[in-house]
């Protein structure tokens, strides 16, 4: 009987050594989330966040329409893709459908292809009939006025040059913020 006695008070005490350290673990993963909630992301957003204005920009679309940063009195859909982005071949056909549908038609709809004339042949084929088609290269015109920094960047953005939704999917111009 002293030896069960013994044993049972071992395992008492091995599983009270256990909780002591599964409480201590518990507690700096807490402080570590803490920590890491705080830090601002090591990540930029793809795209110009909802609330911001974008920069200034001029350019002329595929079929000679001159647009700017002035020139937007409606809200306009804005896609920014890239030929050699994976993700890019997936999200056009979508965008392009939610082209055909957004209100104004495709004079409220800005497509900019990054790369050359013969890059991007297949991608402007799909979206000029349903958006004014931008040709540029990365950095310059509508990409630098919407800080873009990854492909395919999508944005909603309002008459005032106010970013409404943006993102790399169609979802994520779904969620338009509730200050919007």
């Amino acid at each position: 009987m002293p030896f069960l006695t013994a044993l049972v008070l071992g395992v008492g005490v091995l599983c009270l050594i256990d909780l002591v350290l599964t409480v201590g673990v518990i507690r700096r993963l807490r402080a570590h989330e803490e920590m890491l909630t705080a830090r601002p992301s090591a990540f930029p957003s793809i795209v110009l966040p909802p609330g911001a204005v974008i920069g200034g920009f001029s350019a002329e679309s595929t079929d000679g329409v001159r647009v700017s940063d002035e020139t937007l009195t409606e809200p306009v859909l804005i896609g920014v893709f890239s030929p050699d982005c994976p993700a890019c071949h997936d999200r056009l056909p979508q965008f392009a459908e939610r082209a055909r549908s957004f209100p104004g038609g495709r004079r409220n709809v800005l497509a900019v292809l990054v790369g050359t004339e013969e890059e991007v042949a297949d991608q402007r084929r799909t979206l000029e009939p349903v958006a004014l088609v931008l040709i540029e290269k990365h950095g310059t015109g509508l990409t630098k006025a919407l800080q873009v920094n990854g492909f395919p960047s999508l944005a909603l953005v309002d008459e005032n040059g106010r970013v409404v939704a943006s993102g790399s999917t169609l979802e994520d111009l779904d969620k338009i913020p509730a200050h919007a």
